[in-house]
């Protein structure tokens, strides 16, 4: 009887503790995520367990097992799975379709159960009147006034002034850097798309084509493009040498052996003839036994060409899983890389906005002229938020409920009976 895995249970039990521990996978750990909509940037912890019925046992998949993000586009790539659209579900839904879709296309008999977890929310962004103005983690109950106090309050008085050109300047360098970071992904990702399609060249991607720096990054990834072509091609050549070589040495073995064989016939012939007279006593004994002995020996010979020719063939089936193996690995690293780059990509291009809004905060003189006596100003809050893929605007007060992704702008209220403030 084989061992189970789960010890000491008897069948019977290990299937009802082994659909348990599924069902209790299925269900998240963090209690916010049973309605919280995904969107870009959420990282997510994804665990995969079978039940196989036929053996009885149940495995962990640990291949796919780790934490994913989701893409700019709110896509989340799972391998065996591929692209599926993350943004706008909860992670009961992912949880179920990544399931199904393993289900279907392996087909299993049983359905895998998923666990998706929340590993990391995607952060929040603040602007305006705030003495740390920028990107923060977010966390469950998130209000407005908790945002505010993350981010070190109102922005003393004594600030503003100096403060404003130093934010400027902080601000725009900040931009430099965060752009070219973004340009240098979006350019690094088409180039992983060519590699993995096998292509010596890709296309400038649209957002990218009429930037001066483009050229330079674009050599720049050529070359790697070119370099791991060239890395895997001299590996494939190598390859293909060696089982020539191999195919050229198992032809001249079997002409060894057939030519053998001849001789084989030709010493098995003659003794044959000799047999009857070294019966009668007209050949002597010993010639007979050299005879056995030559036929021995050539057979002998050409059953170590036949195990040099096994031999040889194996070696070829070597090369062939090596050459898969070479094709594998890089396909493989160039995924992990993809993945990486959309991550980076994604935090880039967020960034990127957020310093853009600081430069229009840090620019703008009303606000610096509107800082008048020792008093705190009176602030205005509003909520950028990303919906069904629509960008919206909406007031806010100090208890207004923050969600993931969401930017909040923190501005000077209207003085009394001056124009309102402008909004950045």
């Amino acid at each position: 009887m084989k061992n189970h895995p789960l010890g000491f249970l008897s069948k019977a039990p290990s299937r009802f503790a082994a659909v348990a521990l599924a069902l209790s996978l299925a269900i998240p750990t963090m209690a916010v995520a049973g309605d919280y909509r995904l969107g870009p940037q959420d990282k997510l912890n994804i665990r995969i367990a079978e039940w196989q019925t036929v053996d009885g046992t149940f495995r962990d998949w640990s291949s796919i097992n780790g934490d994913y993000s989701v893409g700019p586009a709110g896509t989340l790539s799972v391998p065996f799975v591929g692209e599926m659209q993350a943004a706008g579900k909860t992670t009961s839904e992912i949880a179920a379709a990544i399931g199904l879709a393993l289900q279907r296309k392996l087909a299993l008999p049983d359905k895998p159960e998923a666990s998706v977890e929340m590993a990391q929310f995607r952060p929040f962004y603040i602007s305006g009147e705030v003495q740390n103005p920028g990107q923060f983690p977010y966390v469950p109950d998130l209000t407005v006034l908790k945002a505010v106090s993350i981010a070190g309050g109102i922005r003393r008085n004594a600030d503003y002034g100096p403060q404003l050109g130093k934010d400027l300047v902080t601000a725009k360098g900040s931009f430099d850097i965060y752009d070219d970071q973004r340009l240098r992904l979006i350019i690094k990702r088409a180039r992983i798309d060519a590699d993995l399609a096998g292509k010596t060249s890709f296309e400038i991607p649209k957002e990218a084509a009429d930037d001066p720096r483009t050229q330079a990054i674009v050599a720049d990834e050529m070359q790697i493009l070119t370099a791991d072509q060239k890395a895997l091609k001299l590996k494939l050549d190598a390859l293909d040498d060696l089982k020539g070589v191999l195919e050229g040495e198992i032809e001249s073995l079997q002409k060894k052996i057939a030519n053998q064989q001849q001789q084989v016939d030709l010493a098995q012939q003659q003794l044959t003839s000799i047999g009857p007279l070294a019966q009668k006593g007209l050949v002597a004994n010993a010639r007979l036994l050299d005879s056995k002995q030559s036929v021995a020996d050539l057979q002998g010979k050409i059953l170590d060409y036949e195990t040099a020719i096994l031999t040889a063939k194996q070696s070829i089936s070597k090369a062939d899983q090596d050459a898969i193996d070479a094709r594998n690995t890089l396909n493989s690293n160039l995924a992990a890389s993809r993945q990486q780059a959309e991550a980076d990509l994604n935090e880039a291009t967020l960034r990127t906005a957020m310093q853009k809004g600081l430069i229009a905060a840090a620019s703008d003189p009303a606000m610096a002229a509107a800082i008048t006596g020792g008093q705190e100003p009176a602030l205005l809050y509003s909520l950028v938020r990303v919906a069904d893929g629509k960008t919206s605007e909406i007031d806010a007060k100090e208890d207004t409920p923050v969600l993931p992704g969401d930017v909040i702008k923190v501005k000077l209220a209207p003085s009394a009976g001056g124009p309102p403030m402008a909004s950045q």
